[in-house]
């Protein structure tokens, strides 16, 4: 799909690609708006911007997150102020229970690596101290809480097709809400961005096809290489600008979705179901095959596992191990602010402040659950961490 639709470059910015994205999900989710844009980030941006809140009014979000996430709230002219996270990755009300302070007007939830967090509890705290409640939905695409879709719980959620989500578009965000008075301000704020440009699109375009080069290369060191040549010439682009980690906005984000990346994101949705089954299933035998005694998350039915983590005290030990059998296994959030190089201090974070979140980020491994996972590459996955466990247990 990404090779003829690069083929197509008159399709790019036409606005029928990206109608047909935003109906998807105003239908899957049963909303009455839903707005398209170049990022997650940018997404999250315009919820925060069309809130209407005053500069200097604090959010709550969870550590152990993504750069992208604190970098809106500050983009938007507010103050982030982070929660610790609980058993299940996700954010721990406890402890917004502490830091809730009278300017505190809005709170981030984060479905962390598409498990579900508590939304019973998170509803309710939220509903007695009156703050608006956005769900980052950008791992949970699919995912329920007792079997209601994750998204459908607060004023406003936002989705990510960013490379390694759920679905990807290499780049690309939609925002839904059923409020019409916060709709109608997205609607308009949306209206007023431009479109990215020729260049910015192709390099996305470029994305998947250079991939299907460079992963099956990887192993042997080649595949590394070409990614960081392609990367230094700008023909790919990095999922996370170097000016992000130090708080500083790209002229990038936020911007409208082009349709080249919608196509891509509308080809996928309607497996989107099919994905999280497999998903689901792989997290499942994770836990079955796996001889590991403890560090396994919290079972939740409706979680649909865009990665399955692990945490172990011998994280160092199993990249280096893995990385010398050729094997990549995940290193998402293995900073309390990722990526790493962030400036802790720029984002607004204080050490110290999340330390089960910092515990989290030394311990975490997070395996692959990608539909396309071979059942060969699942046993040698499952197969190098048995063996790992039971030489370090001898």
């Amino acid at each position: 799909m990404a090779i003829a639709t690069l083929l197509q470059p008159w399709t790019w910015f036409s606005t029928d690609k990206v109608l047909a994205l935003e109906n998807w999900f105003k239908n899957r989710f049963n909303v009455s708006h839903a707005y398209s844009f170049n990022a997650g980030r940018s997404a999250l941006l315009a919820i925060l911007t069309s809130l209407e809140l005053h500069e200097g009014d604090e959010v709550m979000l969870q550590a152990f997150t993504c750069v992208a996430v604190p970098n809106s709230v500050r983009w938007a002219g507010l103050l982030p102020k982070f929660v610790d996270i609980d058993a299940s990755l996700n954010f721990d009300i406890r402890d917004a229970e502490k830091k809730l302070s009278p300017n505190t007007k809005a709170l981030i939830v984060q479905h962390t690596f598409g498990i579900p967090a508590d939304m019973d509890k998170i509803s309710e705290f939220c509903q007695k101290h009156e703050l608006y409640l956005i769900e980052d939905c950008a791992h949970s695409l699919g995912a329920t809480y007792k079997d209601k879709l994750v998204g459908t719980f607060g004023d406003a959620a936002f989705f990510s097709f960013g490379r390694d989500k759920i679905i990807s578009s290499i780049f690309g965000g939609v925002v839904i809400t059923n409020d019409p008075s916060f709709g109608a301000r997205m609607k308009d704020y949306r209206r007023r961005l431009p479109h990215p440009g020729f260049i910015w699109t192709f390099r996305q375009l470029m994305h998947p096809i250079a991939f299907a080069i460079i992963l099956p290369l990887y192993s042997l060191g080649i595949g590394k290489l070409l990614l960081w040549l392609l990367q230094k010439l700008h023909v790919l682009s990095f999922p996370v600008y170097a000016q992000e980690k130090m708080g500083r906005q790209p002229r990038d984000f936020p911007k409208q979705l082009p349709a080249a990346l919608a196509q891509l994101a509308l080809t996928q949705l309607g497996r989107v179901d099919q994905f999280n089954e497999r998903r689901q299933a792989l997290a499942h035998e994770y836990r079955k095959r796996l001889q590991v005694s403890s560090g396994f998350p919290p079972e939740s039915r409706g979680a649909v596992y865009l990665r399955f983590p692990i945490l172990t005290a011998r994280t160092e030990e199993l990249q280096f191990q893995a990385k010398k059998a050729g094997m990549l296994l995940g290193n998402w959030y293995h900073n309390v602010i990722d990526p790493k190089g962030t400036d802790l201090a720029e984002v607004g974070y204080e050490a110290g402040s999340c330390p089960l979140a910092e515990k989290a980020a030394r311990t975490i491994i997070n395996l692959p659950t990608y539909p396309t996972l071979s059942a060969k590459a699942f046993e040698e996955i499952c197969s190098f961490i048995n063996k790992s466990y039971a030489q370090s247990t001898r």
